[in-house]
């Protein structure tokens, strides 16, 4: 029975070489991805186009060389010279003519060039002009039910960017790649790719963000001060009561931290001269960063305007 056993399993194996033999042997088409890059760039020269693009060569030859085109280290990356499609004025163009010479000089002379795309590639250079321009997230954050973001940290906070003059004027703000993270209480922590125009270059491409949260808590200031303003010289607005109780809601670390003077209350001394009224209307003119749904308990309260 294992003599038997290896009669069969060594013709099997032979008759396995046939097939791959016959099967490699055909003819087949192929799209290959090759890295074009360019090189012997100036020490003076940053491209602010991508330094790196990639042909979709399509292929066709024997499988044995098809096989040889993916795998093999023939066609990992391909450079053309700068200064050989440096055209000035910042941009450089390489023609299709060029691309398909390029790709054809690195295939064997048996293979034959079906289809190349692009069929033609650009890129962009300064000579150093760059700004530093601070980062922002865009997307969708939202953290579970009772929690908020109440802290949002960048590492870096700021990226250097290249490009020409009219479009770093046009730039003060560089966006993340759109972010959607939801139904979470613990510190966020992502490593996020940066977003930008065609023609620009952003260093670092990639930056760090930690969104902290905190649990919301309704809770209530006492204490407020009401101040008057637009009060002509020699008048004193006072109100009755002086001080008035807001209510809001906060982080629990950020309620520890708060004063009733982090809150501006307003009531108009012209308001009051136009209406007449009996009792002067208030208002919340400002609360402190990390605060939300802001009101106070009352509307009005008793005045009396008296001389100096």
């Amino acid at each position: 029975m294992n003599k038997q056993l290896l009669v069969f399993v060594f013709f099997l194996f032979l008759s396995g070489i046939f097939w791959l033999i016959k099967t490699m042997n055909e003819t087949y088409e192929k799209e290959i991805k090759i890295p074009l890059q360019v090189g012997n760039i100036p020490k003076n020269v940053v491209l602010t186009s991508t330094a790196v693009d990639t042909l979709r060569v399509t292929v066709r030859d024997k499988g044995w060389v098809i096989l040889s085109y993916l795998h093999g280290d023939r066609l990992k990356t391909m450079s053309i010279n700068f200064k050989a499609y440096d055209r000035g004025h910042g941009q450089g163009v390489i023609p299709s003519g060029d691309i398909k010479r390029i790709v054809e000089q690195a295939l064997e002379l048996s293979s034959k060039t079906i289809s190349i795309k692009p069929e033609r590639l650009e890129f962009s250079y300064n000579y150093g002009e760059h700004k530093r321009v601070p980062v922002r997230w865009t997307g969708r954050i939202i953290p579970d039910q009772l929690y908020f973001i109440s802290q949002v940290e960048y590492t870096p906070d700021s990226v250097d960017v290249y490009a020409t003059q009219q479009k770093l004027d046009s730039i003060s703000t560089i966006y993340t790649e759109a972010l959607n993270y939801a139904n979470f209480r613990d510190t966020l922590s992502i490593d996020c790719q940066l977003s930008h125009m065609k023609d620009v270059k952003v260093v670092p491409k990639q930056i760090h963000i930690k969104f902290y949260t905190d649990v919301l808590t309704e809770e209530a200031m006492d204490g407020v001060p009401i101040q008057g303003i637009n009060v002509p010289a020699g008048k004193v607005l006072r109100t009755f009561p002086p001080k008035v109780r807001i209510h809001f809601v906060a982080g629990a670390d950020r309620i520890r931290s708060l004063r009733p003077d982090d809150f501006t209350v307003i009531t108009d001394y012209n308001e009051i001269m136009d209406t007449k009224s009996e009792k002067c209307k208030i208002y919340l003119r400002s609360v402190p960063q990390g605060i939300s749904r802001a009101s106070l308990e009352t509307k009005e309260v008793d005045y009396l305007i008296e001389e100096e």
